[in-house]
């Protein structure tokens, strides 16, 4: 076989011992029906120089001339579907190279009627048991590492291709459309008096009453001090201390009782209090009116940007850290979700019925869509492929069982002439 029969369709020289050795094969078998045809011609003469003199030749060369016939009928046959027989351009030869583009559109028919139709992918998926597969791979902690790796690798490309200023944008229009542009008033009001009404608040009460209780206590001369301070010069100054010693007993007095009576007047109003504010911030427009200028005073322009910016560099920098770091808390959390929901996978039979079904639909909808895409990739490939090397390679995939067409049929002509010849000196003579 010549060496162009070893090139492909791209015009590189085939190198793996596999083409190789089909390439071995096809010569092998090429000559072993060739040597059978000189077998028939040489029988054929001897028994045509012969016959005269031995009557019986007559049946082998019966016999040869049949065999020659069918060896160079299907040598024509097999020769026509690759090239001109003897360069000769006789019609309806050299099939392949001359309608390859055909060929090509009707392997893409076929395999888009046969292969990728819906009901055939949704069935192959149904019983491959994918979810389980590669659930029971998940679940391996090799496996489940191996993916967070990648995943580190991809989140550590994606944070280098992201712009900065573009994701502040992002984040700045989230604030504004999530937090800074609805009404603060009438949410807020209405989580107070959820938490109001059930209580909650209490132990912020208790805490602010018992801080206020011990400061009271520490403080004696400061409150004393505060008395001193705005009496009149005209008073006498143990006077001061008296009254700033009985101011100071009974604001402590009071403040020990507040503390001590969780039912005190003090708490009561104050329930009241915080309760008329969630219903003032839910429905009052002066106080929504009054809770949007604090809004705007906190959350302006130049606080949003800042916000949005340090948000975003607080988070590149954390996940920058835990991608680089293999033992860091978000790759280990990552790699134990992967394994678990492999595990998942595999134990309960809910979930992975929902995962196949999912992935069979999603395979069903891409097959649907797309199939014409998948398809022009085979006519596409075989117009662009060269004619005479289309051919070549074609032939060096399936000559060598081409080559046995041509055995059968020396074979079998010869046994068809032998019948023949029998058949018709019976009958004549």
């Amino acid at each position: 076989m010549a060496q162009t029969e070893l090139l492909g369709p791209a015009g590189t020289a085939a190198s793996s011992n596999s083409d190789v050795e089909k390439a071995a094969a096809l010569r092998r078998m090429k000559n072993i029906a060739l040597g059978l045809l000189l077998f028939m011609a040489v029988v054929f003469c001897f028994a045509f120089a012969f016959a005269p003199r031995y009557p019986w030749l007559a049946y082998v060369r019966a016999a040869a001339e049949g065999g020659m016939v069918g060896a160079l009928a299907d040598w024509f046959a097999v020769t026509a579907l690759f090239k001109h027989p003897m360069g000769l351009k006789i019609p309806h030869t050299a099939i392949i190279p001359n309608r390859k583009d055909e060929i090509g559109a009707s392997l893409a028919e076929f395999v888009e009627s046969n292969f990728l139709s819906e009901a055939v992918v949704s069935q192959k998926l149904a019983t491959t048991e994918i979810a389980q597969k590669a659930g029971a791979w998940l679940a391996k902690p090799e496996s489940a590492h191996r993916v967070a790796t990648e995943g580190a690798a991809v989140l550590r490309g994606a944070m280098a291709v992201l712009n900065d200023d573009d994701v502040q944008d992002v984040i700045e229009s989230l604030v504004r459309k999530h937090v800074v542009d609805p009404p603060w008033g009438p949410p807020i009001g209405k989580l107070a008096e959820r938490i109001f009404a059930d209580g909650h608040h209490h132990a912020l009460v208790d805490l602010l009453v018992d801080r206020s209780t011990t400061w009271i206590q520490a403080n004696h001369e400061t409150i004393s001090g505060l008395v001193s301070q705005r009496s009149p010069g005209w008073v006498p100054q143990f006077v001061d201390g008296l009254v700033g010693d009985k101011i100071y007993t009974e604001f402590y007095k009071f403040a020990r009782a507040v503390q001590n009576d969780p039912h005190h007047e003090v708490r009561r109003k104050l329930d009241e209090y915080l309760k008329e504010l969630a219903q003032e911030l839910q429905h009052d427009p002066a106080m929504i009116a009054k809770a949007e200028s604090i809004k705007g005073q906190v959350l302006g322009d130049p606080e949003v940007r800042e916000l949005a910016g340090s948000a975003w560099a607080a988070v590149k920098s954390a996940l920058s850290q835990a991608v680089e770091d293999p033992d860091s808390e978000l790759r280990r959390k990552f790699a134990a979700a992967v394994q678990d929901f492999g595990t998942k996978l595999v134990t309960d039979p809910e979930l992975a019925a929902k995962a196949n079904q999912w992935i069979a639909n999603a395979a069903a909808y891409l097959v649907g869509t797309y199939k014409h895409e998948i398809t022009s990739l085979i006519t596409d490939t075989v117009e662009r492929w060269d004619a005479a090397e289309t051919s070549q390679k074609i032939e060096l995939q399936v000559g060598k069982d081409l080559q046995f067409i041509r055995i059968n049929g020396t074979v079998v002509g010869s046994l068809a002439g032998l019948a023949i010849f029998t058949i018709a000196t019976l009958v004549f003579h």
